[in-house]
């Protein structure tokens, strides 16, 4: 892993296409290149039916923390998180979560944050305002952090697009797009190597790792 590229948000062209197994994977080549390093989910629904995300992150990393740090938003139910917060009386605040990942820079060289679903996914969505007011997105939390941007492209039919539009969402917020990770989720997809070639001439980022197929956890 490179040393240079430091804490780093992670996000991905859509849910389900491997961005806790590409989040472990950079965290373990900060741990093997002598970094203090530490992973961070900082909402995580469907904890009442299975933790496996923030327990995979924090296998990788090397630096133990308290809960209230690592994971600070908790949601029983695997929805959308404006969703799943809702039927949980949860609301959202960005503050807190901004807080608890300076908390952790303090105390790791870098961390690895894990956004949930894709850039633009809902987390807030006040039903007394107005439509489009108030609504609090992914890329709302990616842009409090401040942190440079990892992109994880699920390798499957549709992703140019996705990876594409995302990027654009990505540095449209001002962002720094630091890299990419191709994550190969479709063993049968046909011309996968070009899509991946396509991206590597577009998205105008580094490639940072080609991950090969592996099974994903059943949701």
């Amino acid at each position: 892993m490179r040393s240079e590229l430091g804490s780093v948000f992670v996000i991905g062209t859509d849910t389900g296409i491997g961005k806790t197994h590409a989040a472990a994977h950079l965290l373990r080549g900060f741990v093997a290149a002598g970094h203090r390093a530490v992973g961070m989910k900082p909402i995580a629904a469907g904890t009442a039916r299975d933790d496996d995300d923030v327990l995979r992150l924090r296998a990788a990393s090397n630096v133990v923390v308290p809960a209230a740090l690592d994971s600070p938003v908790r949601l029983p139910e695997p929805l959308s998180p404006h969703l799943a917060a809702r039927r949980a009386g949860v609301a959202i605040a960005l503050e807190p979560i901004v807080a608890a990942c300076r908390a952790l820079q303090r105390r790791a060289e870098v961390v690895v944050v894990e956004g949930a679903g894709g850039f633009l996914v809902p987390l807030e969505e006040p039903l007394d305002e107005p439509p489009g007011g108030g609504l609090v997105t992914g890329a709302d939390l990616a842009e409090a952090l401040g942190l440079p941007v990892v992109l994880v492209v699920g390798i499957r039919l549709g992703c140019l697009n996705h990876a594409l539009l995302t990027a654009e969402a990505v540095r449209t917020r001002g962002l720094a797009l630091a890299g990419w990770i191709a994550n190969r989720i479709d063993p049968h997809m046909a011309c996968a190597d070009d899509n991946v070639a396509f991206l590597c001439r577009h998205l105008a980022a580094p490639l940072l790792a080609d991950l090969p197929f592996h099974a994903m956890p059943t949701p």
